[in-house]
């Protein structure tokens, strides 16, 4: 039997600074002996006004590219799209910034390919870390958390996660239905309301390598607002 195809998708927005050095650990990510996978990547351009394509293309490495900025979700969607077409069993979401160490793509994977869980998250507060986020990103973590905690009756410590791991029946939804803007609680309630299973894998997150990070003043106001009402509307919302 031929080894699990596995999907890196890399959702990419002004990331020309940080992109060669997060391409280049990617290339160095191997499987461990008793999980072996095939890993190819794919950086979705969301709109970039820099070199981000030709950047990625430069390191050898293929390039969707939307015209327009349309959200993390919306460059996650072009890529769960492009990896169920071509027949991947699993995909990742890692981003750009060099914040996400692919030396722990494995054990992010392993749950999801073993049939464990159908979504990994990798969570920087299951194990002690380093790791401190700013005050007011801290406590609408909390917020999130216990959102998710009431509809989903699991605890998940880290909603806001963007280090993902996904199974080809949750890409196959999400490729049609998945939220643009914020993908982060609303998502995993919707996904637990259809029967998917998800569990945390300890990671340890870094420090943005260069770029500006998405969550800018305007968007970090918006962000809890519209997150808000995302996660109560999947979770009033009948299962389709």
């Amino acid at each position: 039997m031929s080894p699990p195809r596995v999907l890196v998708i890399v959702p990419a927005h002004d990331e020309e600074a940080s992109l060669p050095g997060t391409l280049a650990e990617l290339r160095r990510a191997t499987p461990p002996p008793g999980l072996p996978f095939t890993l190819d990547v794919l950086v979705v351009d969301d709109g970039s006004r820099d070199a981000t394509a030709e950047v990625a293309r430069g390191c050898g490495v293929p390039v969707l590219r939307h015209p327009v900025n349309l959200g993390v979700g919306g460059a996650l969607q072009t890529g769960f799209r492009y990896a169920v077409e071509r027949g991947y069993d699993a995909g990742v979401q890692l981003d750009a910034d060099g914040q996400h160490d692919p030396a722990y793509l494995a054990a992010l994977l392993e749950p999801v390919l073993a049939g464990a869980c159908d979504l990994s998250i990798g969570s920087r507060f299951v194990a002690r870390s380093d790791y401190r986020a700013p005050l007011a990103r801290r406590f609408g973590m909390l917020v999130f958390s216990g959102v998710v905690r009431l509809a989903l009756r699991q605890r998940i410590t880290d909603t806001t996660s963007g280090f993902r791991a996904y199974n080809r029946a949750v890409m196959t939804v999400c490729q049609f239905d998945f939220p643009r803007d914020f993908p982060d609680a609303p998502l995993l309630i919707a996904l637990s309301r259809r029967g998917f299973r998800m569990r945390e894998v300890a990671v340890e997150m870094r420090e943005r390598r260069a770029g500006q990070s998405f969550y800018t003043l305007g968007k970090s106001l918006y962000y809890p607002y519209k997150n808000l009402l995302a996660s109560l509307m999947a979770w009033l919302q009948r299962p389709a």
